[in-house]
């Protein structure tokens, strides 16, 4: 017998007690079926004991399922009360990446709207990589990124919940060849030197996609620059070296420059709100189904069919919580 047992593995249980359907269950839950699935396969291998009866056509609790509903229910009573009178002790510090991008910054707003009576204050780290320690070392609960781009020893200590697919740009200065274009063709960037944040050790995850999507195309990776603290200092530098910035779509205007969307293909950046393993409080919830409902309510995760996005990143979409 376990010495120990997650809390959200006897939720995922419950979820599927009541609702005895694991999809309905996952929609409560906002989580994937796929996720949920795996919490009841682990809960049944750590009891040593079949749950659920499973079949094409219906879910039904075993004997044992059966005998643990009372108990599963009088745990999670149990913590949310004691999260009552303990949650509010310290806000919720959620990681934006930086003041301009969007993604993260709607999603926070809406839980704020889902949760007015939880603080959930911002903090910006500048990159998932630098935010991932930080989390891990208990200095900050949530970030957004692209999951994938993690080193494996740091993933294994954050879980993930995908929300967006954005569509990649690039920053050219004014009189570049390329800056009339409405739309810029990814094979019209060969024989460029692009930045993609090289030498930051904060945005290792957003080097790597840059890499990945350039390899093969004849793009260059612009060398890295002085890191640069704040956005007078970055548009400072980029401006001296000229060269085009790897970006997303919705990326903050910057003098002097024009942002035009990357075609064939349409390049994705997958982000996914992060957070470390075993995080409890009770703005959490609230920020994962603002997510959750932000993503479904503006098609967020629809891959157009000239999307690209690294297989890695595919294989790390299915196995998101």
């Amino acid at each position: 017998m376990p010495q120990h047992l997650d809390p959200r593995l006897l939720r995922a249980f419950l979820a599927v007690a009541e609702e005895l359907h694991f999809t309905r269950a996952a929609t409560r839950l906002y989580v994937a079926q796929q996720a949920l699935s795996r919490d009841v396969r682990r809960l049944e291998r750590e009891l040593g004991a079949e749950l659920f009866v499973r079949t094409t056509r219906q879910v039904t609790l075993t004997a044992d399922g059966e005998r643990l509903v009372p108990y599963a229910r009088r745990v999670l009573e149990a913590q949310d009360a004691l999260l009552a009178v303990f949650g509010q002790a310290r806000p919720l510090l959620v990681d934006l990446n930086s003041p301009g991008l969007g993604t993260g910054r709607r999603v926070l707003h809406r839980a704020r709207e889902l949760a007015p009576g939880h603080e959930l204050m911002a903090r910006y780290e500048s990159g998932l990589t630098g935010a991932a320690g930080e989390m891990i070392a208990g200095r900050l609960d949530a970030s957004f990124g692209r999951f994938a781009g993690l080193a494996p020893a740091l993933r294994s200590q954050l879980d993930h919940q995908p929300v967006r697919l954005e569509p990649m740009a690039v920053v050219l200065p004014e009189g570049h060849r390329l800056a009339s274009l409405e739309e810029v063709p990814l094979a019209a960037l060969a024989g460029e030197r692009v930045y993609v944040g090289a030498g930051n050790p904060r945005t290792q995850e957003w080097t790597d996609l840059g890499h990945r999507l350039f390899d093969g195309r004849g793009i260059e990776v612009a060398p890295a620059v002085p890191l640069a603290v704040g956005d007078e200092e970055f548009r400072r530098i980029m401006s001296k070296t000229g060269n085009p910035i790897l970006a997303v779509v919705n990326f903050p205007a910057m003098p002097g420059t024009v942002l035009r969307p990357l075609v064939d293909p349409v390049p994705l950046s997958p982000v996914s709100l992060v957070w470390r393993k075993g995080l409890v409080h009770p703005g959490f919830d609230a920020l994962r189904r603002a997510a959750a409902r932000l993503s479904a309510e503006e098609g967020w995760l629809a891959r157009p069919a000239n999307g690209w996005i690294p297989a890695i990143d595919v294989d790390m979409l299915k196995t998101g919580n």
